[in-house]
């Protein structure tokens, strides 16, 4: 018989076992029946239930994880999508046809060139969504 090292709740705890029983004959000696749910880690790797004890070094701990169960919806399903139904549909506007060619050439000239204002200090260009005030 080994004595393996448990790690549980962060403290070690030591289990009496053969090296030729299995992961989960070890399971069954610290948590009874209620095993299912529990999974066992050995340097850092899972560990299949059926591997036998006899391939870890005895005094090398051996971690357990109890998985928790997920994966359930929180709430009522028949009201998944609300705010998008709740939201009024409004029709598209008509824009203004964009200018192409020589006339959007011209415009960006324009807007790079002649319409800046010099100040005394040199000021960073606010964007052409900006909200500031013009002045």
């Amino acid at each position: 018989m080994d004595e393996f090292d448990l790690m549980i709740q962060e403290r070690l705890a030591a289990v009496r076992l053969k090296k030729t029983e299995t992961i989960n004959d070890l399971i069954k000696q610290i948590f009874g029946e209620e095993f299912h749910r529990i999974s066992i880690w050995y340097e850092g790797r899972y560990v299949p239930g059926t591997t036998l004890l006899g391939q870890f070094a005895p005094s090398k701990p051996v971690e357990y994880m109890v998985s928790l169960p997920g994966g359930k919806v929180h709430g009522s399903l028949a009201r998944a999508g609300k705010v998008k139904g709740q939201t009024p549909k409004v029709e598209k506007k008509d824009k203004p046809k964009r200018k192409t060619g020589r006339a959007k050439r011209r415009l960006q000239f324009n807007k790079r060139f002649t319409q800046k204002t010099t100040t005394a200090k040199q000021q960073r260009r606010r964007g052409p969504n900006s909200q500031t005030a013009q002045g």
